[in-house]
């Protein structure tokens, strides 16, 4: 026979497991931080609208992103780095084609062979990337989600695309816990002493029902 299982507090250790390593191959499906460097003119239009994909590049179309934020900093060239800015991102890669030598023949033919995302590892046989650093490029901007910024000199200009960011940020999935419910709906329940609609997945719920009643 089930039991239910009566809530009064926890708080959840997050796993300290390390992210994927700049030549590690992402993996289809996973969702990984990255970094994307543009003109601090644009941040606000980005921030406001979305990615515009670049028409051309060394991948094709699409928008250039790289787990290696030293890459970012590097974007756009012969830029000032007071004009700069670079935005920590989660990218929802999708079924990835990795790109590693020249003249691969879906170098920039990738996305119509079914692919959502092209990577090209660190140190590849790739002859225009001097620097050797990982680099990935996304057809789809709906893919990236702008979650931070990751470095910009000016100080009260990243305070407020900070501010900015934050606002246009969205709650995803379960709206207590905010993860995917792509699997089914997360069994929310009502804590049994304070009443407070609770889910599992949460990190931490204090019971204030019962932290008062131990301190009177």
């Amino acid at each position: 026979m089930e039991k239910e299982v009566s809530f009064f507090g926890w708080k959840a250790v997050k796993d300290r497991s390390k992210s994927l390593a700049e030549n590690q191959e992402p993996k289809s499906g996973r969702a990984y931080t990255m970094f994307h460097g543009t003109l601090l003119k644009n941040a606000n239009t980005i921030i406001n609208s979305g990615f515009v994909p670049s028409k051309d590049g060394l991948l094709g179309a699409g928008v250039y992103v790289s787990r290696n934020i030293d890459k970012a900093k590097c974007y756009p060239p012969y830029t000032d780095k007071n004009d700069k800015v670079v935005f920590k991102l989660k990218v929802c890669v999708g079924n990835v084609k990795k790109i590693d030598c020249d003249n691969h023949p879906l170098q920039k033919s990738w996305h119509s062979n079914g692919y959502d995302c092209a990577w090209v590892p660190p140190n590849s046989n790739i002859s225009t990337i001097k620097s050797g650093r990982e680099e990935d490029c996304v057809w789809d901007p709906k893919r990236i989600q702008l979650i931070d910024v990751a470095c910009c000199v000016d100080h009260d200009k990243r305070k407020e695309l900070r501010r900015l960011i934050r606002s246009e940020l969205r709650p995803e999935g379960c709206e207590l816990c905010h993860r995917s419910t792509s699997d089914g709906d997360h069994n929310i329940q009502s804590c049994w002493e304070c009443k407070k609609q609770i889910c599992p997945f949460q990190e931490k719920h204090v019971c204030k029902a019962k932290e008062f009643r131990e301190t009177v």
